[in-house]
């Protein structure tokens, strides 16, 4: 959706220059890539040093649904605000909005990556059994197939029951779907709370702690 919104706003940056809009998955990209060496180089031992710990992995993949929601919510804002302008000023180009308005949420979703995935393998890899610790790892994949699958029977829903998404988005209410996804976040996020206070660690030593285990996970994800 983010593409949808894009190819409909201004993104021209400077005179000459208009920004492909499939290229803007690019920064959340490059958000994690910056933000991964800045957490494990001063972010975490920051708080290794005033607090003594570091956030845990369920810590982390809690802080990334956080940021989700916010950028879920901000994207949402802005379709509103474009909605507004061509109420304001009709079809053309006095209407167009600043597609820069999207990259500060990109931004924020980067970094709740950078947050969960490092948290999600160093979660596995420290209370998997020790024999499936190597298997542990390919849980982050198909965790994320199946959010596609999900994503995709969401989508389809929305277009078979409502009029948010046509092929024109002017004419349609994508900021609805960013609410409604806002909500299911959020009821996620509830649910994941329940469940991360339930949870019993296995490995006691590690309980609450950022393990060294998960720092150096972090690093290796950095690097590929």
């Amino acid at each position: 959706m983010t593409v949808l919104q894009a190819l409909k706003m201004d993104r021209h940056i400077g005179r000459t220059f208009s920004v492909p809009p499939g290229s803007f998955s690019i920064v959340s990209l490059a958000s994690v890539a910056l933000t991964l060496p800045n957490l494990d180089r001063a972010a975490y031992p920051a708080f290794r040093r005033y607090m003594g710990r570091v956030p845990s992995p369920l810590q982390r993949i809690g802080a990334d649904h956080i940021l989700n929601f916010i950028g879920i919510a901000g994207s949402a804002l802005v379709e509103q605000a474009r909605l507004r302008s061509i109420t304001a000023h009709g079809p053309g180009p006095a209407h167009l909005t600043s597609v820069l308005w999207l990259l500060p949420l990109l931004v924020v979703v980067g970094v709740g990556e950078a947050l969960h995935f490092p948290g999600q393998v160093g979660l596995y890899y420290q209370e998997f059994p020790k024999a499936l610790r190597s298997t542990s790892t390919a849980m982050i994949a198909l965790c994320v197939g199946i959010g596609f699958y999900l994503s995709t029977a969401v989508v389809d829903l929305v277009r078979r029951t409502t009029g948010w998404l046509p092929d024109n988005i002017d004419t349609g209410r994508v900021d609805k779907v960013y609410w409604m996804l806002a909500v299911v976040g959020m009821i996620n996020f509830c649910y994941y709370v329940v469940c991360a206070r339930l949870y019993k660690y296995q490995n006691k030593n590690k309980e609450g702690v950022g393990s060294e285990a998960s720092d150096t996970l972090s690093t290796k994800v950095e690097v590929l």
